[in-house]
């Protein structure tokens, strides 16, 4: 028997999320399930980077690049910095960066048959 088991159904209602976090979580991984939006996430979760070396890191065409970012900033993934004439943009917190870091880490055992671990 899980200690889990003994909660009471009130304090499993608590922990619940709001319908607004559900919400703004939907809409996070909406974002995230497009391939292109998912690898540029991966960049910028490890650092900063102008929209030219992100099209290229990623194969493509600069302005289908331009409009992902404006798509994941609209959507609080992203932020940006100007730095003289460029913006540059890298994830918004940490909590991004760790969305993305395990996605790819669960997808990596997905794919390579590495043994699954709590």
């Amino acid at each position: 028997m899980y200690a889990r088991d003994n909660v009471s159904d009130a304090n499993l209602a608590q922990e619940q999320p709001t319908t607004a976090q559900v919400e703004a979580a939907v809409e996070a991984f909406r974002m995230l399930s497009d391939a292109t939006r998912l690898r540029l996430m991966w960049l910028l979760a490890s650092g900063e980077h102008d929209v030219s070396s992100l099209a290229e890191a990623i194969g493509v065409a600069r302005p289908s690049v331009s409009q992902h970012l404006a798509k994941l900033r609209l959507a609080g993934l992203a932020e940006t910095r100007r730095d003289g004439r460029r913006i540059l943009y890298r994830a918004r917190d940490a909590h991004v960066r760790g969305l993305i870091a395990e996605a790819l880490f669960h997808a990596d055992h997905e794919v390579s048959g590495i043994p699954r671990h709590d």
